[in-house]
């Protein structure tokens, strides 16, 4: 079962990705949406919550796209899952039933913190240099069979 939807895991690559790209040299939506496979449209939305929260930075004109708003060390997996809006904050259902309010969502509750505890220990610095290392080029796309 994963814990992190798609969105979010391809919010993640593409600001890795444009962590990867040299400063000064931005990267269009159509770039980094051709580089996961996707259609540009399916990842703008995404692209500009992410500048919203000051995580990418729009640069507009011919040569504009995206680039990191902070120092790489300074982002983490959770910043990008909260920003891209895949991660809801103090989100709590409406209790339906006692077993729901008092036994399940607490039980949780905790369950969350750690995971948003260990995504915050993940952050993009360390990702794009795991990829650096490994020669990966920035946004291949995996052959699918």
């Amino acid at each position: 079962m994963p814990l992190l939807s798609r969105k979010g895991a391809l919010a993640i690559a593409a600001v890795v990705d444009v962590a990867l790209q040299l400063r000064g040299h931005p990267i269009s939506a159509k770039t980094l949406a051709a580089h996961h496979g996707l259609p540009p449209r399916h990842l703008e939305p995404v692209l500009q919550a992410l500048v919203r929260d000051g995580i990418l930075k729009g640069i507009r004109g011919p040569h504009g796209g995206y680039e990191l708003a902070r120092e790489r060390r300074h982002v983490t997996a959770n910043d990008i899952l909260r920003a891209a809006g895949t991660v809801e904050v103090n989100s709590v259902p409406q209790a339906a039933s006692d077993l729901l309010d008092k036994i399940v969502l607490p039980a949780l509750s905790g369950a969350e913190l750690e995971f948003g505890m260990a995504l915050s220990r993940i952050n993009v610095d360390d990702m794009a240099r795991s990829a650096e290392s490994l020669k990966i080029p920035p946004g291949r796309v995996a052959k699918r069979v």
